[in-house]
């Protein structure tokens, strides 16, 4: 039988409903569903005069999509005295897309008990910063513990609820002993604009994605994604001149293709180069993950890239540009052949690259595409407290579903902080 891409129009069509619909034979006629469903054409495959009810044989004369359909259907084997048998029961293969198995029992574990799980988890992970690791210079009460901060505004982002309607889960959650004083909302709204926040929270992210280095399989996909926020801005360039412009976040991210974990983000200016940023969060993932493959989009075919992820002993499936060739010699050659001369090896690991994008979804469909915050440094902030809840959540799923112990591996360092508001560690 010729192969898909080599049938005419009526000719797949026919395949298709031989395949799927229940043909019928009443004495020297067939009976052949309509595909839009609306009845049955009569059919009369006989060679000296085939023909059918249908409008299209009808208007065109033509050998219709249901001639072909009992023609798939039939075998004919004719024998030396001239008769010929007709045999019915011919198998007919269809090709159909990929589909992946879900541990249905597992999922739904995780799902129904995810919350409870969550503020466990969280309560854990945030028990391991130093309290004191964010200097205070108040007077007046005690500050807040920094775990107890952290458990709030990380668990707040969890909830997508804003800050008033947030505080009965907080209540519910001081009750239950995850935090030891209860925030103001203001307070959760003050901790996120300070900037000594932000390496705290890039620890977090890989701490929280520690417990799944055991079972990821070595390969990571990287991309960029953008959260927008409620702040409008006028951008005056040639090409915006007098339009209104939401300001939004540009986060690049590195993640585990098995479990859909992120292993190291970078945040930067919405018009940053994306291949720039993988030397970056490679360096951060090799601390905790193994590295065998890097893949990502043709927008990351660049010689820096390359030469990043060989330095680590990966192989790279990053797809090259048209124009490109293996005239640079080295890595970029050895990569450039592997993608040229390889290609059915090269695009079934490179298929791969596609958990990045069901990672970027699965962070803004739970957790929102847009930030409540309104300015630089509590957005930046909100964007990275997003990814430690996304770790979290896929911590849970893979206790259920590969018994995965939910325990973290410590990264986070003292943090001194200095008058002028830096940090040395």
């Amino acid at each position: 039988m010729p192969h898909d891409w080599q049938l005419q129009p009526r000719q797949r069509l026919g395949l298709e409903i031989a395949a799927v619909a229940k043909v019928e034979r009443k004495g020297g006629i067939w009976l052949v569903p309509s595909q839009t469903g609306r009845g049955r054409y009569t059919v009369c495959p006989d060679p000296s005069n085939p023909h059918c009810t249908c409008p299209d044989h009808a208007e065109r004369q033509v050998k219709c999509k249901h001639l072909w359909a009992v023609e798939y259907v039939t075998r004919r084997e004719e024998h030396p005295d001239g008769s010929m048998t007709v045999e019915e029961t011919v198998k007919i293969t269809k090709t159909t897309r990929k589909t992946y198995p879900q541990n249905w029992s597992a999922y739904n574990l995780a799902q129904t008990n995810e919350k409870d799980d969550f503020q466990v988890l969280l309560a854990k992970l945030c028990q391991m910063v130093p309290a004191d690791l964010i200097a205070e210079r108040t007077r007046g009460r005690p500050p807040v513990p920094l775990p107890d901060i952290l458990f709030s505004i990380m668990f707040k982002v969890y909830s997508t609820f804003s800050g008033r309607r947030f505080k009965s889960d907080l209540k519910h959650a001081y009750k239950n002993g995850f935090i030891s004083r209860l925030p103001h909302y203001n307070t959760i709204f003050a901790y996120l604009e300070k900037p000594e926040l932000t390496p705290i929270l890039h620890e977090l992210i890989l701490t929280s994605a520690s417990p799944l280095a055991a079972i990821e399989t070595g390969c990571i996909a990287a991309d960029s994604t953008g959260f927008s926020s409620s702040r409008i801005t006028r951008w005056y360039e040639a090409n915006y001149r007098g339009a209104k412009e939401h300001l939004w976040v540009k986060a690049h991210i590195a993640c585990g293709v098995l479990t859909n974990v992120i292993t190291a983000v970078e945040i930067s200016d919405r018009d940053s180069s994306d291949p720039k940023q993988v030397p970056a969060l490679l360096e951060k993932t090799k601390g905790r993950f193994a590295i065998t493959e890097f893949v990502a989009d043709k927008g990351y075919s660049t010689v820096p890239v390359h030469n990043a992820v060989f330095a680590l002993g990966a192989t790279p499936y990053v797809p090259f540009k048209s124009n490109a060739t293996g005239s640079r010699g080295g890595d970029w050659q050895k990569a450039f052949y592997l993608f040229k001369y390889h290609q059915d090896e090269f695009y079934a690991r490179y298929h791969q690259r596609s958990n990045i994008e069901s990672t970027n979804w699965m962070v803004k469909a739970k957790f929102q595409e847009e930030v409540r915050s309104k300015h630089d440094i509590p957005m930046m902030n909100e964007v990275l407290c997003k990814f430690v809840c996304h770790n979290i959540c896929c911590v849970i799923q893979s206790m259920y579903e590969f018994g995965v112990a939910g325990e973290f591996l410590p990264v986070v360092e003292a943090v001194e902080i200095d008058d002028d508001g830096g940090d040395h560690r």
